[in-house]
């Protein structure tokens, strides 16, 4: 299957696709495989990160001088001028930008970032091309962590990826595509394994004005306005950060930190230095399944991790973390 960006794209404005999902749906992974099949399109990539560390701009594989990232602050929360700034940036590049993509993080309510394109003076400058919503179909539940932000995720999305479905039944997969159509009728509902998408299925689909957003949704986005971290304190969810210059022990890693990890962390990442190995180890943790990808320094190693839950204690966990640090 060719999954290349063969796309003819009309002047109505800059085309901008919304990527959003829960925690480790895998939003970062869609988004390397579209910069891999770019092709000649030059795409920009706006990552919001929830946490001190800006691991995902790390995991981009090919984001160059093409990456803007914003950080410190949910952009999710309301019309940013940071957002704003940052589009402007976009627009505004000797690059001639062709199309743009903005990453929300795992714990985001789309809402405000929908609105920024359509009631900002960016409505004139970009076109807002579609919401796409990526689905863990492995860890996905009706009550996803009592989750706000995943319901509106969904309620938002404008096509709906099933991702992960090598790693649920058949039956759950069939039953998450029921679900979803009971909360976006009309939506566009495709399934994939470690978000691996045929571009054109995804990209310039003009899409999102067919599925106008409710006049009561833009009042419940004047009250997020007013508090803008309401749904993060409403779901509360909270990250913890780890940085050391000293490599970890892979054995205390496994046993001190993995083994003994809380039910209460949903997501973590990070990018690994261990003792035993010269090469660097990307960290990938999703519910109870974490992998870890091998890679090449192209800086300092160093030792960065962000954990992602409900009533963390980071004292605990960076305490935990240290231990597995050699001496």
């Amino acid at each position: 299957m060719n999954n290349s960006l063969e796309l003819n794209i009309p002047k109505r404005g800059m085309p901008v696709t919304i990527i959003t999902g829960f925690l480790g749906s895998g939003k970062t992974t869609l988004i390397n495989q579209i910069l891999q099949n770019k092709q000649d399109l030059k795409v920009a990539v706006l990552v919001n990160e929830f946490g001190d560390l800006n691991i995902d701009t790390q995991l981009l594989t090919d984001m160059n001088d093409n990456m803007i990232e914003l950080s410190n602050g949910c952009i999710c929360c309301t019309i940013n001028e940071g957002l704003v700034d940052a589009v402007y940036q976009v627009l505004e590049s000797d690059k001639k930008i062709d199309y743009l993509i903005i990453e929300t993080t795992g714990v985001a309510d789309p809402l405000p970032i929908i609105l920024t394109f359509l009631s900002t003076d960016l409505k004139d400058l970009t076109h807002l091309d579609s919401v796409l919503t990526l689905v863990d179909c492995e860890n996905f539940t009706p009550d996803h962590f009592d989750s706000e932000a995943a319901f509106k995720q969904i309620a938002y999305g404008d096509i709906i990826i099933l991702n992960k479905i090598d790693l649920a039944s058949q039956d759950k997969v069939d039953y998450l595509d029921s679900y979803i159509k009971t909360i976006r009728s009309g939506a566009r509902i495709l399934r994939s394994e470690h978000s691996n998408i045929p571009s054109y299925l995804i990209l310039d689909v003009n899409i999102s004005r067919l599925q106008p957003y409710s006049l009561e949704d833009n009042n419940d986005h004047s009250k997020l306005q007013k508090n803008p971290k309401d749904h993060l304190i409403n779901d509360g969810f909270m990250s913890v950060s780890f940085q050391s210059t000293r490599p970890f022990s892979a054995l205390k890693f496994q046993h001190n930190f993995i083994e003994e990890l809380p039910d209460n962390v949903f997501r973590a990442k990070g990018i690994l230095w261990f003792q035993e190995s010269e090469s660097k180890h990307i960290f990938q943790l999703s519910g109870k399944r974490y992998e870890m990808e091998i890679d090449e320094w192209s800086t300092t190693p160093t030792n960065q991790l962000v954990l992602i839950g409900r009533n963390l204690d980071p004292l605990i966990i960076q305490q935990n973390l240290t231990n597995c640090l050699t001496m």
